[in-house]
Parts: structure tokens; sequence; C-alpha cells
């Protein structure tokens, strides 16, 4: 790949979206939907993480879980890395299997160096990318890659638990994110004052009331784009001002643009 260049690939496995990196692009902080497991090809980041900041270099796994807010930057030059997301629905069913029960809920390692799963990650982004139709590789190496990352021994980075008064906060956006707020509307419905639930808010969740806002928005946009909405009804129906508003967040918070990001599923 040339550098600063960003793919979405087509995936061959439903509810799994693939993408490649190479860039020194530097990311703000966002959340993702889903899980991400990747691999760091070349080069090296720092990121913030739900688990505190961390850095990963070539040949290391790096992760994220749905809704952990997170950045990136480059150390050094640039890096370039290959990920793979997965609609938390197929990793819980995952989770459960390998477990024989409940199942985890997060990957607990932001960061992880064996050389074993990076290898195996390697044969699952092949088979999913590859335009291949031997499903049964395919459903035998995520199987073990998602052991691997939720089981990998270590210390484990719990992520603190959300006061009950933020969540009331969050879920406020959560239940209509279409809707004009303020942060009196959030004070009310947290019990604290407009200020408490602003620095509570970004303790809590990484992300300033607002920034959240955004990042419920794309989310819904990321949703309509990949069930084929146009992109500028996409837009209307997520609650940005225009299309041009929507690819500007889209891009600062993911790297690639919406029509790219489409084009994976045409």
């Amino acid at each position: 790949m040339a550098k600063n260049q960003f793919r979405m690939l087509r995936s061959a496995l439903a509810g799994v979206e693939a993408v490649e990196a190479a860039t020194h692009h530097s990311f703000s902080r966002h959340t993702h939907e889903q899980f991400g497991i990747g691999l760091v090809s070349s080069g090296a980041q720092k990121s913030l993480s739900g688990r505190g900041m961390v850095e990963a270099a070539a040949g290391d796994i790096i992760t994220v879980n749905p809704n952990e807010v997170h950045d990136g930057a480059p150390i050094g030059a640039g890096r370039s890395w290959r990920m793979l997301y997965f609609d938390p629905v197929i990793v819980a069913s995952l989770s459960r299997d390998i477990d024989g029960g409940a199942g985890r809920q997060e990957i607990p390692h932001p960061v992880i160096r064996n050389g074993a799963i990076a290898a195996r990650f390697e044969m699952l982004f092949g088979a999913v990318t590859g335009g291949g139709s031997d499903g049964l590789l395919s459903e035998q190496l995520l199987l073990q890659l998602v052991a691997d990352v939720m089981w990998e021994r270590g210390d484990r980075h719990e992520r603190p638990p959300v006061p009950a008064s933020i969540r009331a906060a969050r879920d406020l956006i959560d239940d209509n994110p279409l809707a004009a707020v303020s942060l009196a509307d959030l004070a009310t419905e947290s019990g604290l004052s407009r200020f408490q639930v602003l620095r509570g808010f970004a303790k809590a969740t990484g992300l300033t009331p607002h920034a959240y806002l955004l990042q419920a928005r794309i989310h819904r946009a990321r949703r309509l784009i990949a069930q084929g909405t146009p992109l500028a009804d996409a837009a209307f129906a997520s609650g940005f001002a225009d299309q041009s508003h929507m690819t500007r967040v889209f891009v600062r918070k993911y790297g690639l643009s919406p029509r790219l990001y489409a084009g994976a599923f045409l």
C-alpha cells in the first residue's frame, strides 16, 4: 500500500469488516460499535485505550472493545496495520461457545505480543478478504482467534465502571442521538450540576457530551451506509447538517471517507 492510504476490503463473512491502512494520521478520540482485532504490519504507534496508554509495534496484535474510547498516533514516520471488526453478537456467541457459559464480555488486553496469534490473524484476514469460499477454514480460524485474544494470559486490565448518574446522561444521548440535547438536559437526567455532568462525563467515557453525541450520530450513519443508504440520505437521517459535515466527522474518526466505506458493500 502507498503511504497515507486506507482501504475498506470486501469481506466474505457477514458481520465482519476488513480495513487495511498505511498512514501517519493521528486519530482523535473515538469509538467503534464492534470488537476490533488487528495486526501492526510496520512502524509503531501509541494510543489511549480504556485500559490506559499503550504502545504497539510491528508484529503486535491490537484490540478494541465496543464503545471503548481510543485514539492513535504514530511513533516515528508512520505505521501500517490490518484490522478486522466484528459485530458484538458474533463475538458474544463465540465467547459463550468457548467458555461453555456466559462468556467474557471484553477483550482484556489492548496489545498482545504473541507470534502464534499474529500468524493466526494473518490467516484469518487472508481467508476473509481473499474471495475464497472455504467456510470451514474461516470458521475455525475465527473461533480460535477469539479464544486467543479473550483468554490470553497476563495481567488483565479492567475498565472502571461508569457511575449510575453518568450512565443516565449517556443513555439520554444513546436513546435518541438525533435530538438536540443541552447540558441542562443531561444535568437533569443525571441529578448533577451542569459542571459536574461535564466533568464526570469526560472522566467516565473519555469524551465530552458533544463529542459523544457526534460519535453516536456517526455510528448511526455507518450502519445506514452499510445497508446501502445514499450518503446524503444517511447524513440527514443521522442528524448531520449535510453530507460534507458527515464526511468530515467520518474521516476524522475512521481515516477513510464514507464513499470508500460504502464501496465495500456494493
